[in-house]
């Protein structure tokens, strides 16, 4: 099976249109969220391939396949984050400012700053007395890196 589109996401669902099918799950790490084209496999060891014709990155809960039976439906795996917290706009500009200088992508939700755990960004937020915690969590969209040239002086 070749999936060139997403059909929706789970998400956006009511859940008796959801709870009527049989659900198969394909379990991604986030970073192969922004992957057009791979190879899958789902919990029912079904193959599966996809192949984007539009470039989209992939989210938790994206439906892949979906019949008046079944669904194969994306789960995207909990991630090691550090879940940063900064107590006012300063603390913020610091951290950002200091994420940004290592090229480290992070992600806002609500008040929380979320970047993948880093030993490193772990003792600079203890240095600088910035509230975090360690969490597994799993998040909606891929970590992404920004691209395209630019110079450091």
């Amino acid at each position: 099976m070749i999936i060139e589109k997403i059909l929706g996401n789970v998400h956006d669902m009511d859940n008796a249109e959801i709870e009527k099918r049989h659900i198969e799950k394909v379990n991604l790490e986030s970073s192969d969220l922004v992957k057009r084209v791979q190879r899958l496999k789902t919990d029912h060891n079904r193959d599966i391939g996809v192949r984007l014709s539009t470039p989209k990155d992939l989210k938790d809960g994206d439906i892949l396949f979906m019949n008046d039976r079944s669904m194969i439906i994306i789960d995207v795996k909990s991630d090691d984050l550090l879940v940063i917290q900064p107590n006012d706009i300063q603390e913020m500009g610091v951290i950002a400012h200091e994420l940004g200088n290592r090229h480290m992508p992070a992600k806002f939700e609500g008040n929380e700053m979320l970047v993948q755990y880093d030993y490193l960004v772990e003792e600079l937020l203890k240095t600088k007395g910035i509230p975090f915690k360690r969490e597994d969590r799993k998040v909606k969209d891929a970590f992404r890196h920004i691209t395209g040239a630019h110079s450091h002086g």
